[in-house]
């Protein structure tokens, strides 16, 4: 004898093949409501130069601990969000989310060196990656719009090379 195949059946067999994207889902929102309690983490660093324990005695070159942490924290936790945002965002223009990565990665990289020109370089960093990056996601882009409208390389190159003003080409970016 068969079993009758109606639709609350067959979504209870299908529910436990489901389960996978849910529970992934459900880690990632445990990782980004977390993200204020590590943020705030920096409130229980000392507020003094030398941090003394019974375990260790370390010192900063910063004005204290409190302020290496709260800086620590301001860039690690939008980093850990743009991370979480890159890995899990299905657009084709999430590799622009690279250039935020990168200036965040290097002002990180300064405050673990303990740098005394915090944000103050990073652009000369991100320019060869921006010039990169940028003009790739745009070609890219061209190269899906002028897919879903039927359009060949020549119209796009005629395109291209039209004289346009500055709120024509905005306006271009958003068709």
């Amino acid at each position: 004898m068969t079993k009758p195949n109606n639709k609350l059946t067959t979504n209870l067999d299908h529910q436990d093949k489901d389960n996978k994207p849910l529970i992934i889902g459900g880690i990632i929102v445990l990782f980004i409501s977390i993200s204020p309690f590590l943020f705030y983490s920096y409130k229980s660093f000392p507020n003094t130069k030398i941090w003394e324990t019974s375990f260790f005695t370390l010192s900063t070159n910063f004005q204290d601990w409190y302020s290496y942490a709260w800086y620590l924290s301001g860039k690690i936790i939008p980093l850990y969000l743009l991370l979480i945002w890159f890995f899990t965002c299905k657009h084709w223009w999430h590799w622009i989310i690279l250039v935020p990565i990168a200036m965040y990665s290097f002002q990180l990289w300064g405050i673990i060196n303990q740098s005394n020109n915090i944000d103050e370089v990073e652009l000369i960093y991100l320019l060869p990656l921006m010039m990169v990056l940028i003009p790739s996601v745009y070609v890219i882009r061209a190269k899906l719009f002028a897919k879903i409208h039927d359009k060949d390389l020549k119209s796009f190159e005629e395109e291209l090379g039209k004289k346009l003003t500055l709120w024509q080409q905005i306006k271009d970016l958003f068709r």
